[in-house]
């Protein structure tokens, strides 16, 4: 085993530990950048919001963490029996989340601070959910690779912007991390979205994994058969194929 892939569990080396702290970082953000801004301004007689920055963090941060929720959490999640159901209800709770920003953003001062607080409330019962829930489900699924969900969160945390790989070249990945990299980037597709896996051999075990998983919702094409290098398109069907 390579060195990188050595950890003792449960602590700061392990990668669902590094993943999980990840997850709780950009939690942290939300939940104190949200406090800041729904604070009243102090000196001002009544006490008056900062609407025009709350609006602001709302458009930004929580949409765009959101976003990235959507793409590193929900979606590797999303086509596993046991936690499909988890993953409706956690989008159910982003969209009432998203309709409650649409509201503040028509609000004037006063109404603003009243959504302010609604919607740090239904984002904190929404985190407390991926925490407590979501986290320990996404350690048991092999579509999650934890190192890769933490790099794109850092990511996110950077502000800096996460683009899903065309090419994955898997002979320049440890070999322990290449199938949970395939999946997880497989995770990431939109229906009707592909990347290239590059390899040193014809990857027949991993498309057994494939259709014991994810059977009848991917494609997997054969751009290059050796000898040398294997070339496959692999994509996510799309639900109307």
């Amino acid at each position: 085993m390579p060195a990188s892939e050595i950890f003792i569990q449960a602590t700061e080396t392990d990668p669902d530990v590094i993943a999980q702290g990840a997850v709780r970082e950009a939690h942290e953000r939300l939940r104190s950048g949200l406090a800041e801004v729904t604070a009243a301004q102090p000196g001002t007689g009544p006490a008056q919001p900062r609407s025009a920055e709350l609006v602001d963090f709302c458009l930004h941060e929580v949409r765009r963490y959101l976003g990235t929720a959507d793409r590193d959490l929900y979606a590797p999640a999303s086509g596993d029996d046991e936690t499909r159901l988890l993953v409706n209800a956690l989008r159910v709770g982003a969209a009432a989340l998203d309709a409650q920003i649409d509201e503040l953003t028509a609000a004037d001062p006063v109404d603003a601070a009243r959504f302010g607080v609604m919607i740090a409330a239904t984002l904190d019962v929404h985190l407390r959910i991926e925490e407590s829930v979501l986290l320990p489900a996404l350690a048991g699924l092999p579509d999650v690779d934890p190192l890769l969900l933490a790099a794109d969160l850092r990511a996110y945390l950077a502000g800096q912007q996460v683009e899903q790989p065309t090419v994955i070249d898997v002979r320049k990945i440890a070999r322990g991390g290449r199938h949970p990299r395939v999946f997880a980037s497989y995770a990431r597709l939109a229906p009707g979205e592909a990347f290239i896996l590059v390899n040193s051999h014809d990857p027949k075990p991993l498309r057994r994994e494939f259709e014991a998983i994810h059977r009848g919702a991917f494609s997997w094409d054969y751009l290059q058969t050796g000898p040398e290098v294997w070339r496959v398109r692999i994509g996510r069907i799309a639900a109307d194929a």
